[in-house]
Order: C-alpha cells, then sequence, then structure tokens
C-alpha cells in the first residue's frame, strides 16, 4: 500500500516574503523606468532586475506600470493606520506624531523620482490616481468609526475626500520640487514633512 505524498517543491511564501519580493520587483521598476522610460522597459527586465523571473512578474502585477503600486500604496496604507489610531480628545496632528518622527516609514523620498516620471508616463499617473482612489474608503470607515456614524454617512466620505486630495497635492509638490538626487536628505525629508504637517493641519477643521 503506498501513501499519498504531496508535490515537491519549494513551500509556500509567508505573506511577509509575498510583500518583500512585491516591493523588490517594486524598486526595480522604477529604477528602470527612470533610467530608460516605461515604454523600453519589459516584464523581463523588471525581472532580472529584482531577481526573479518574468512569470514572477505577471503573477504579482497586472501590468509593467502596475509594479510600482508597492510604493504608491505605503503611505496611504499609514495614514489609514494613523486614522484608525486616532484617539477621542486628540487632534488630528496628534494622531499623526508617530509618522513625523520614524523618517524611514516615509516613502516619500523614494518615489520622488517616480512621482515626477506620472507627469509625462498617463499609465503610471493612472496608477496613482487609482491607489489615493481606492484609499478613500478606507479612509473613511476609520472616520465614521471614530465618530460612532453609520458607514453610508455622508459626512466621512467628504472627510476623507479633503484628507486624501491634501496628502495627495503635498506630496507630489514635494516630489515635483526635489529634482537634485544629489540635494540633503534631512533637508529634503524637512520639506516633506513641513508639507504633510500642512495638509493635515489645513483639513484637520473640517474632519469628524
Amino acid at each position: 500500500m503506498t501513501t499519498a505524498r504531496g508535490r515537491p517543491g519549494r513551500p509556500p511564501l509567508t505573506e511577509e516574503r509575498r510583500a518583500a519580493v512585491r516591493l523588490e520587483i517594486a524598486h526595480a521598476a522604477v529604477e528602470l523606468f527612470v533610467a530608460q522610460g516605461v515604454t523600453a522597459t519589459t516584464g523581463e527586465q523588471i525581472g532580472r532586475a529584482a531577481g526573479v523571473s518574468a512569470r514572477t512578474v505577471w503573477r504579482y502585477f497586472p501590468t509593467k506600470e502596475s509594479c510600482v503600486r508597492p510604493l504608491f500604496s505605503a503611505g496611504i496604507d499609514m495614514v489609514a493606520a494613523a486614522l484608525r489610531r486616532w484617539q477621542p480628545g486628540r487632534s488630528l496632528e496628534q494622531a499623526f506624531d508617530d509618522l513625523w518622527t520614524v523618517d524611514s516609514r516615509l516613502p516619500g523620498l523614494d518615489i520622488g523620482a517616480l512621482l515626477r516620471l506620472t507627469r509625462t508616463e498617463p499609465g503610471l499617473r493612472a496608477v496613482w490616481l487609482q491607489t489615493h482612489d481606492e484609499a478613500e474608503p478606507a479612509f473613511a470607515r476609520a472616520l465614521a468609526e471614530r465618530a460612532g456614524l453609520p458607514p453610508d454617512d455622508a459626512r466621512p466620505a467628504i472627510g476623507a475626500a479633503m484628507l486624501n486630495a491634501a496628502l495627495r497635492a503635498a506630496v507630489e509638490h514635494h516630489a515635483y520640487r526635489t529634482t537634485d538626487p544629489g540635494s540633503d536628505r534631512e533637508e529634503a525629508l524637512a520639506d516633506l514633512i513641513g508639507n504633510l504637517r500642512t495638509a493635515v493641519a489645513m483639513t484637520s477643521a473640517g474632519l469628524l
């Protein structure tokens, strides 16, 4: 009598490792896009630069432009987490304090060149805007839960749209102005944080 055995091969990747692979592909794609443009870049090139096969690239991303999405979504995920942690009795600015003090978590400096490409590459611009568009429901849910409002209440949705637009404008303003790759990182970081603080302060009065 024989015993059934599972197929040989490598064990499945953990969620953490899958996220790391996605990020490696994203960084490789950005470097190639900046160096030679989106049109001239292929999935095979992205895979080689990331140390994976082209098949792996397409397993994780439907298009080469979408390979950069992990870099776009990193900051948005942090904003959503900060909103979920926002406690009654604290200002919105205080809820975001952790984001300003741990600079390694801020993605703005890493995606500056990528954001500048979105001005001339419609495919990348579409991914950037879609990422923000899909973030608004998460922002709205966090605001609704904090205020004890039903999910379909318009006020959290309006507040989420205000904050989303302000943060996007702040990051874009920073990226479009920081074009020198040799510029001082601390100075650039201070500029980005200043823009984000302004965005939060200008929208906080209208939030719940």
